[in-house]
C-alpha cells in the first residue's frame, strides 16, 4: 500500500475513532456520574443484557436504572 494512502486511512480512523473503541466506564467512573445526576445510595450494579442496571434513590424515592453502552441512563419503576 502507498505510504500516502496509508496516512489517509490513519487520519480517517483518528478522525472517526474506528480504530479505537469507546472504553466502558469503571464500576467507580459509573457511581460517580450517578451521583453527579442526583443518585444516592447506589448499590446492586449488575450487567445484564438490557445494559448495566443498579438500584439507587433520587428524591427520597427508590429507583431502579438501565445504563445503556452509550452511557445513557434510564429510570425504570
Amino acid at each position: 500500500m502507498p505510504k500516502q494512502k496509508l496516512l489517509h486511512l490513519i487520519v480517517a480512523f483518528a478522525i472517526t475513532g474506528a480504530a479505537m473503541p469507546a472504553r466502558a466506564l469503571t464500576q467507580d467512573e459509573l457511581v460517580a456520574k450517578l451521583q453527579a445526576a442526583g443518585y444516592a445510595s447506589i448499590s446492586d450494579v449488575k450487567s445484564t443484557a438490557e445494559g448495566i442496571t443498579a438500584k439507587a434513590m433520587k428524591n427520597g424515592k427508590p429507583v431502579r436504572l438501565v445504563i445503556d453502552s452509550s452511557g445513557q441512563v434510564r429510570e425504570q419503576n
